[in-house]
C-alpha cells in the first residue's frame, strides 16, 4: 500500500524539483559500523549472518520515513513496506535478483530469505521473477572486498529512485568486528541528514 505525498505543502519541493531534473539525480555515502553484537546474535539465533544484517537493513529502513518514499512520474509515494531486490550470487558465480519480503519477527525473515536465495539457485539470468515493485531497496553484499568508495552501474534515462545499499567484507581486529556500508539514495527524496538518520538507526540495531 502507498499514499501520495502532498508536493504542495513538502518542505523539500524545491529540493524535489531541483534534483529530480539532474541526470545524475543519486548520491552516495560509506561508513564502517561495528557488528560484534550482531554476529553473536545471528549465531545464537541459528539465522546467517547475511540475514540478520539485511533484516536489520530492512528494520531501519522501514523506519526512517524519508527511505521509504519513491517516485512515480511526476509524484512521489510513500509505501507503508520497503522489501529488498538483493543479488543473489549463484554456485556458478553469475548473480540474480531476488526479491525478499520484509517481517518483523527476524526467524520468520530468515526463513524466507533462505527460501528465495534457494530459489535463485534453480535459476539463470538477472532477473528471476516477471515483475519487481517500486517499493524496494537494491541490495547486495561484497564479503571479497573491504572497501572504503563504492558506485553503481545506473542507467540515467531508467527511471529509477530505491535506495542502493551495500556491505563490504566483516573484517575483525582485537575482538571488534566491523563492514563496510555504502548507501546510495535518490536526493530529490532526500539529503545527508536522513541518511545519518539510517545509519544511526542501523547501529543501533546491530548494537541492540
Amino acid at each position: 500500500m502507498k499514499q501520495k505525498l502532498n508536493l504542495d505543502t513538502w518542505n523539500r519541493k524545491e529540493h524535489f524539483l531541483f534534483f529530480k531534473q539532474m541526470e545524475e539525480p543519486f548520491f552516495g555515502v560509506t561508513t564502517t559500523i561495528n557488528c560484534t553484537t550482531a554476529y553473536e546474535k545471528a549465531a545464537a539465533l541459528g539465522v546467517s549472518f547475511f540475514s540478520y544484517y539485511l533484516h536489520k537493513t530492512l528494520t531501519a529502513v522501514n523506519t526512517i520515513e524519508a527511505f521509504r518514499y519513491r517516485i512515480i512520474g511526476d509524484e512521489v509515494c510513500i509505501f507503508d513496506q520497503i522489501d529488498a531486490s538483493a543479488t543473489i550470487l549463484r554456485e556458478d558465480k553469475t548473480f540474480g535478483f531476488s526479491m525478499i519480503e520484509y517481517n518483523k519477527d527476524i526467524t520468520v525473515f530468515a526463513e524466507i530469505t533462505k527460501k528465495e536465495i534457494a530459489r535463485i539457485q534453480t535459476t539463470t539470468g538477472l532477473f528471476t521473477r516477471e515483475e519487481y515493485g517500486e517499493n524496494l531497496i537494491h541490495f547486495s553484499a561484497l564479503p571479497w572486498i573491504n572497501f572504503t568508495s563504492f558506485s553503481h552501474a545506473r542507467s540515467f534515462t531508467w527511471p529509477d529512485s530505491c535506495p542502493k545499499i551495500s556491505f563490504g567484507k566483516m573484517m575483525e581486529e582485537n575482538g571488534k568486528k566491523t563492514m563496510a556500508v555504502s548507501v546510495h539514495v535518490h536526493h530529490g527524496l532526500m539529503d545527508g541528514y536522513h541518511v545519518g538518520l539510517f545509519i544511526n538507526c542501523l547501529e543501533e540495531l546491530m548494537n541492540s
